[in-house]
């Protein structure tokens, strides 16, 4: 079985991660642009870290037979920085263009601040003119509250339903995830999000159609292996094996290929791109 890790931040992991996940049958992923522990305080630190995650872990994957992919985007703690949001936005329209770029992401709410709202539309706005997908991250406080922000916002600038995955759900957010018609990622994390005991439970109550699975692995106290853990967990409560490829292989893949850069013969492109506009 193949599997498509859709959300994990391999800058936070040790090599020996990937020669575990390429033995557990992950062969493809993609990492989420994210907020990396310490604030960072001017444009440039960005433009490292993009082409980070365009070539150093590019390479790094490569040599465990793992694909690597990325999203591209301005995430929701670091939209309320006067000192890096204007300058963030203003590079990004090059960088979803990169090849390796599958979505614009993570983006979305933390503290439910007006400027969060600001730059979730911006990225909402370039994602429409981009024709990209975005990858949206539901907030850890008041999640409900937050999730239904985002989808009220998305549905005001017109986002179309496929071209969104929101992530993080729960049993608390789901049903309206599901509801408003869009892709829904499930984060299998310990302590602060899914077991995947949890996952299991809620795919059996809404079922596989535009559902993923993700470890988020970053620098907290997470695992790598969670999808595939999860998998074993779906087959023991006698999921069929083509509704669990549907979950870790054909939804991803699905999802991200609507930006036009996921198919067999793109997925060797040269990775020394770096748009001009942000070359240092």
């Amino acid at each position: 079985m193949r599997i498509f890790e859709p959300h994990i931040h391999m800058i936070s992991r040790v090599t020996d991660d990937y020669e575990k996940m390429a033995a557990a049958g992950i062969t493809h992923i993609t990492e989420p642009a994210f907020w990396l522990g310490q604030p960072r305080t001017n444009v440039g630190t960005f433009i490292d870290y993009f082409k980070h995650l365009t070539e150093f872990e590019v390479a790094r994957a490569a040599d465990y037979g793992i694909t690597h992919f990325c999203t591209i985007g301005l995430n929701p703690k670091e939209a309320n920085d006067d000192r890096v949001n204007k300058d963030v936005m203003a590079i990004m329209p090059e960088w979803v263009k990169h090849p390796l770029c599958l979505a614009i992401g993570e983006i979305g709410l933390d503290s439910h601040t007006p400027t969060e709202e600001e730059y979730l539309r911006q990225q909402l706005d370039l994602a429409k003119s981009s024709k990209m997908p975005i990858m949206v991250h539901t907030p850890h406080r008041e999640k409900f509250k937050g999730t239904q922000r985002i989808i009220s916002i998305c549905q005001d600038v017109g986002m179309d339903p496929d071209f969104v995955l929101i992530d993080h759900n729960n049993e608390e957010t789901i049903p309206i995830t599901k509801e408003a018609g869009y892709w829904a990622g499930h984060t299998v994390y310990p302590v602060t999000k899914l077991s995947p005991e949890r996952a299991t439970n809620i795919l059996k109550r809404f079922g596989t159609e535009k559902m993923m699975l993700n470890s988020s692995a970053d620098w907290g106290p997470s695992d790598c292996l969670n999808v595939p853990k999860t998998v074993g967990e779906l087959r023991r409560n006698g999921f069929t094996e083509e509704d669990i490829q549907r979950v870790v292989w054909d939804n991803p893949f699905n999802f991200y290929a609507q930006s036009g850069k996921l198919n067999e013969e793109r997925e060797k492109v040269k990775h020394t791109f770096l748009p001009e506009s942000v070359a240092v």
